[in-house]
């Protein structure tokens, strides 16, 4: 069952618990259905426990990645634009907000104009979602915090209807690019159906560019985004009694141009055995053989504004930085 935990005598923090209904179930059977698939794959939701989550606060700040410097440049210089075109929103929604540190230009711009703002933050990490909301309501007393641990779809879906007045939602990092395009295609809708004709959605999108910036961007030289992926197979040491080496596996991530994706992997360093003893489960590896781990995918501004109209939005404005490697863009709930 989902847990539900209301703090403060005002109630400005509740957050549900929904990553605990069946998520130990899940990860065990994703981990069997993806290592036990040719080729084998691993799946990126499950990067982000509370270490995967600390781990990629970290690669944000390493010199290669780029997006979230480029992202934040963007906020910073034009988060008032960008909440001028929702005037009176006092709903502000957030998929994947992670630390929620790139939210604060927003919510500070909206709270610029009113005296309260609700803040309805959805991440897969419980822990990394308390946190980062309770840093908010020390910063922020204006604000009320109503979160969900989930995955994207599963707090869309378990969302109270919207409160009367504009809505702005988040969907920042260039996170679109981590689904296939039909799936992206599907998620968008998702939210189109949960926002209302005239509610916005602001979503980052990373550009696509030369390959030596974007495999660099997924493959640091100091290691920390190496840290972050083999993280999931030492989540799957600890929570499911396997026994990977995680030493023998190195990263590999490959830009695929003619597809416009980063193609994120782990590539046995040996021939090896590994034993999942929770799940009664043997996996046998040759050297030099893959894991997929993760697609990253770029954009141009055309493509967005496409994939925006096939899920039932407007492109109304799109903002780059400084280099133009990254992007920001207002979309518009238009009319059902």
């Amino acid at each position: 069952m989902a847990q539900t935990k209301t703090e403060g005598p005002l109630a400005r923090l509740v957050i549900h618990d929904l990553a605990h209904r069946n998520g130990p179930a899940e990860f065990a059977a994703d981990v069997r259905r993806g290592l036990s698939s040719n080729p084998k794959q691993l799946f990126p939701k499950y990067l982000y426990d509370s270490l995967g989550s600390r781990l990629f606060d970290a690669i944000c700040h390493v010199d290669e990645y780029y997006p979230t410097r480029a992202e934040n440049e963007i906020l910073t210089r034009h988060a008032e634009e960008m909440v001028a075109g929702i005037p009176d929103c006092r709903t502000l929604i957030e998929l994947g907000s992670g630390s929620a540190e790139k939210t604060r230009s927003i919510i500070e711009a909206l709270l610029l104009h009113q005296t309260e703002l609700l803040f309805i933050p959805v991440d897969i990490s419980a822990s990394a979602l308390e946190k980062s909301s309770r840093t908010l309501l020390a910063a922020y007393p204006a604000l009320r915090i109503e979160a969900y641990a989930a995955d994207y779809l599963e707090g869309l879906a378990a969302m109270q209807p919207l409160a009367p007045g504009p809505a702005l939602m988040l969907f920042l990092g260039s996170n679109i690019g981590n689904f296939e395009k039909a799936e992206a295609l599907t998620f968008l809708r998702a939210i189109r159906r949960m926002l209302r004709p005239g509610d916005a959605l602001l979503l980052g999108a990373d550009l696509k560019k030369d390959r030596a910036t974007l495999e660099a961007a997924y493959n640091d030289a100091l290691g920390v985004t190496r840290a972050f992926i083999v993280n999931e197979l030492a989540r799957i040491n600890r929570e499911l009694g396997g026994n990977f080496d995680l030493w023998a596996f190195g990263l590999r991530s490959v830009y695929n141009e003619s597809a416009g994706c980063v193609e994120v992997f782990l590539e046995s360093l040996r021939s090896q055995l590994v034993t999942i003893s929770g799940l009664k489960l043997s996996i046998t590896f040759q050297a030099g053989e893959l894991i997929h781990m993760e697609h990253c995918y770029k954009f141009d501004v055309d493509g967005l504004s496409a994939l925006g109209l096939q899920s039932g939005f407007r492109l109304e404005r799109t903002w780059l930085d400084e280099r133009q490697r990254f992007s920001s863009n207002l979309f518009r709930a238009a009319d059902s």
